[in-house]
């Protein structure tokens, strides 16, 4: 069920440390986010979370879940190069609050090694008791229609693309 896309474009999904993603707002105007996704290549996905809190992204995604993101920025991610890589795809939002699953086992640690202030705001019981609402996740899942890629991150070239068949299956139409 993976996405079945170029060793480039699977690196900067492992090793990017944020992208924006953009949601449509009412009126139809994009909102953008920088935000860090946890790439689910078994399951040909990304997982993103909001906390209660800031349920802006919901209501969006709950109203037209036609969603983006877009890896343009390698800042600290070890790669030379890489491509930048525009995810276009549809998101679905759990109606249910949650403060832990087994995504949020894998979400957490990498967050915390990306942005290790975090880690020390969760480990301290008082923090944690003053900021619980941020604890209390919405899960949001992007699943791909199409994937494009510049390589080099050169955007003046074409895009190259990979459309997501209804099957999930990926099928190459450079």
């Amino acid at each position: 069920m993976g996405l079945n896309l170029p060793e480039p474009v699977e690196a900067v999904f492992r090793a990017f440390h944020t992208c924006e993603f953009a949601t449509l707002a009412k009126d139809g105007a994009p909102i953008v986010w920088p935000t860090a996704p946890l790439y689910l290549p078994d399951r040909g996905q990304f997982l993103i979370t909001t906390c209660i809190a800031l349920p802006q992204k919901a209501f969006n995604i709950r109203r037209t879940p036609r969603v983006s993101l877009l890896f343009s920025n390698p800042t600290a991610s070890g790669l030379d190069h890489p491509p930048a890589v525009l995810v276009q795809g549809d998101a679905t939002i759990s109606d249910e609050i949650v403060t832990w699953s087994d995504d949020l086992a894998v979400y957490w640690p990498r967050l915390h090694r990306l942005q290790p202030i975090g880690k020390l705001y969760s480990a301290n019981v008082v923090t944690r008791w003053l900021m619980d609402w941020y604890f209390m996740r919405l899960l949001i899942y992007i699943t791909p229609r199409a994937i494009r890629w510049w390589p080099d991150g050169d955007f003046s070239q074409a895009p190259r693309t990979v459309e997501m068949a209804s099957t999930k299956e990926a099928s190459d139409v450079e």
